[in-house]
């Protein structure tokens, strides 16, 4: 067995309940006591016919039993004389001997009582009785979890505890968040099953038996198709997590994930969102805003239809819509005045454009004329436009940028998204090298300021520019939510990103979550303050690229 099954000597030091008689044994006398008690458990899996673990176990022989079998006595026997009963003494060398000898010879006959058993027991009641057994584990495990969970947020300063998680994704990235979290949940608290999770899942993938139905404890049935109808349905979702009365909805990546409207409606509902609030979400999805307010905080901007845009942020948390419209082109017309203004070649761009859709490279006036009815209908109705100079040569270099509600924003280092088709990532590696560390330091900073001045909450990315040549970098974008290549900053910094979401999300200031110490060579146990504006974390000691697996139709224009 793996080192984690429950009857393996590892498995059995876990629980609780044995820790407090054998922590302080000679290691010779652990070992011995050890095995007696894994003969035990394995003479009760015989004896009832389930799959039971040490808290189950001792259960069994150390409760009331309606009806005893001739195997009880000597399995409560051998349990009080290896110390693990209600009130036995400290164990002793000899007693864990006798113990194993007594647990062992009432395996034995095991096979002839579960025979028996199995003669006078209908098989719905055995069912019956394995479901129940399960049910009660899993309750045990719940409960342990949810104390664990409530002890570390207390300890850690956070304000609430979210353990019903619903994962308004499907695929890799809810497959990605339910594995990261029970990773994180098994590391940091010591068991998996802390959280609960509940997805939504359409036919075709339950027809498909995908992997993230299977890893989460419920699922949802919800209507196949596009995903308007499912996936990326605000209500849907809502009416979801509304009657599964989750704690917090998950967005992942695409779909709903940088929709307003959600993090509006689920604060209606008292249920958290993991990610940021609405109006910043809204100001900051928004390339045309998000430039002006790149500028009104000092960050360098290629030249754009917004040159020279600065905002203050309304009550709302958005944009004046005057000042806003003033870095739009409505018109085909329009866009060719800009693009003469600020130089050809240009870029024209969709606001709500994304994954290499609605964006043109334009050389000429005629160019603009072809390519901005294309921009149009590529991107959602009504999505705003806007023209950017085109950078050329430049890399495409990204920060991780994580902020908590207590006004902290940290970088986590970034990575160089330059290798592109058709304006799709195709490599993504980390650290950017191609950037000198003091010029990467200053696009942090830069990204941490922005991020700050408007109150960002979670994960998100903040995207420039970087011309190698003269060592220049321009604000690109911010992107308020997780990425598909986040995994990369997950290998560099060791810092499980999914989980680091939902920890800001349960009021944890950055400076005492445990991995983000690490990171900065402090003390995890510490609760010594980081400025994240002046300390320096340590700098990674490995480089790390992804390559993403893609596919074009050549009979559908690639």
């Amino acid at each position: 067995s793996g080192p984690s099954h429950p009857l393996t000597a590892s498995g059995l030091f876990a629980c609780p309940r044995l820790q407090s008689s054998f922590l302080g044994m000679p290691p010779a006398m652990q070992k011995k006591n050890l095995a007696a008690l894994a003969a035990g458990a394995a003479a009760a899996e015989v004896l009832f016919d389930l799959p039971v673990g040490p808290r189950a176990f001792l259960s069994a022989v150390s409760g009331p039993q309606p009806a005893p079998t001739p195997a009880q006595p000597a399995l409560r026997g051998a349990t009080t004389s290896v110390g693990a009963g209600a009130g036995s003494a400290a164990p002793t060398a000899a007693a864990a001997a006798a113990g194993g000898a007594a647990v062992l010879a009432s395996a034995a006959a095991a096979g002839a009582i579960r025979t028996a058993a199995r003669r006078e027991q209908p098989r719905q009641q055995q069912q019956a009785a394995r479901a129940k057994a399960a049910r009660c584990v899993a309750t045990i495990d719940s409960d342990l979890g949810l104390k664990k969970l409530e002890k570390y947020v207390k300890d850690r300063g956070g304000s609430k505890v979210l353990k019903r998680v619903l994962i308004a994704n499907n695929g890799m990235a809810a497959t990605k968040a339910i594995l990261s979290l029970k990773q994180w949940a098994y590391l940091e608290l010591g068991l998996e099953s802390v959280f609960e999770f509940v997805v939504m899942a359409t036919r075709d993938d339950l027809d498909a038996n995908a992997e993230f139905i299977r890893l989460a404890n419920t699922f949802v049935e919800v209507p196949s198709g596009k995903n308007v109808n499912n996936y990326a349905n605000v209500d849907l979702i809502c009416e979801v997590a509304k009657a599964q009365k989750v704690d917090a909805v998950w967005p992942g990546w695409g779909h709903a994930s940088e929709n307003p409207d959600l993090p509006k409606q689920l604060k209606a509902l008292g249920i958290t969102f993991i990610g940021p609030p609405s109006p910043v979400m809204s100001v900051l999805g928004d390339k045309i805003a998000a430039n002006i307010l790149a500028q009104t905080a000092g960050v360098p901007s290629i030249p754009w239809s917004g040159d020279g845009l600065t905002a203050e942020l309304t009550e709302e948390g958005t944009i004046p819509d005057e000042t806003f419209k003033k870095g739009c082109v409505a018109t085909m017309e329009e866009a060719v005045a800009c693009a003469e203004r600020i130089g050809y070649p240009v870029m024209v761009k969709a606001s709500e454009g994304g994954g290499g859709k609605g964006i043109r490279m334009c050389d000429s006036k005629e160019e603009i004329v072809a390519n901005f009815p294309q921009v149009q209908n590529e991107a959602p109705p009504g999505s705003p436009i806007f023209v950017m100079q085109l950078c050329k040569g430049a890399r495409h270099i990204e920060v991780q940028i994580v902020g908590d509600e207590h006004g902290n924003a940290v970088a986590l280092n970034g990575r160089d998204c330059s290798t592109q088709r058709r304006f799709q990532k195709i490599f993504e590696e980390g650290p950017p090298t191609i950037v000198p560390r003091d010029t990467f330091l200053e696009m942090e900073r830069a990204a941490q300021r922005l991020t700050q001045n408007i109150g960002y909450v979670g994960a998100g990315t903040v995207e420039y520019l970087f011309n190698a040549e003269s060592k220049e970098f321009y604000f690109l974008e911010l992107n308020p939510r997780l990425q598909v290549e986040h995994p990369v900053t997950e290998e560099l910094t060791r810092v499980n990103l999914p989980a680091t979401q939902l920890q800001v999300c349960m009021g944890i200031p950055l400076d005492r979550i445990p991995q983000i110490r690490r990171f900065y060579g402090r003390d995890v146990d510490d609760s010594s303050p980081i400025d994240f504006l002046e300390d320096n974390y340590v700098y990674p000691d490995r480089h790390v690229i992804a390559a993403r697996i893609t596919a074009e139709n050549p009979d559908d224009g690639f």
